[in-house]
């Protein structure tokens, strides 16, 4: 007969953070939000979907402001005073999210945009045969 085993309920504590990393992934369906400590260590996060949008409304400047606004409330929470943003992708969130971090009262030290960009692109197609 197998023994069972015994789930021990670990207590999770916040962290408490005074500098980290906020990076942004604003793409033409989504906005996703990750708050970071200085490691890299994931504090809070959140997207569109999470704050309560569906479908085609997720992609929306609104969305996103609606967005930043719930995931720098839970990073206040834990502590965040000072941060570094990092900006990923061509999304309508990205001037919104830009337009709320100014107002708040996180120092921002950094806006970086660290949208990919293809230098060669892809291998073209082989021309065809006739």
């Amino acid at each position: 007969m197998a023994k069972k085993q015994i789930r021990k309920k670990v207590k999770t504590q916040s962290k408490k953070i005074v500098s980290g990393r906020i990076y942004v992934k604003a793409t033409f369906n989504n906005v996703l939000i990750t708050v970071t400590d200085e490691n890299g260590n994931v504090v809070c996060w959140g997207g569109a979907g999470i704050a309560g949008f569906k479908g085609s409304r997720k992609s929306t400047p609104f969305a996103a402001t609606v967005t930043i606004e719930k995931v720098l409330a839970k990073a206040k929470a834990m502590g965040l005073s000072k941060a570094q943003v990092f900006i990923k992708g061509p999304g309508p969130g990205r001037d919104a999210i830009l337009r709320v971090l100014k107002t708040t009262d996180i120092k921002i030290t950094m806006i970086a945009d660290v949208t990919p960009i293809p230098h060669n692109g892809c291998r073209p197609k082989k021309p065809k045969k006739g």
